[in-house]
């Protein structure tokens, strides 16, 4: 599926996806699209240090943001 993005520069200035080949970048859209289709979120909803371990699954969110 393909999404045009008007806001691409914009977006690619807080887009914190570590993922080098990733043709996602930027275009929010997409990206979404793309994560919840696999059961994941975008890195964007995770800190840097989490994101960067790929690891974008609902679970790990959950554990992030669980009542200690």
């Amino acid at each position: 599926m393909s999404f045009d993005c008007k806001n691409l520069k914009s977006n690619m200035a807080k887009c914190n996806c570590s993922y080098e080949p990733c043709d996602k970048k930027g275009n929010c859209c997409a990206c979404l699209h793309y994560h919840l289709s696999m059961k994941q979120l975008p890195a964007c909803a995770f800190p840097d240090d989490v994101e960067k371990t790929y690891d974008r699954s609902f679970a790990r969110f959950a554990k992030l943001h669980a009542k200690s």
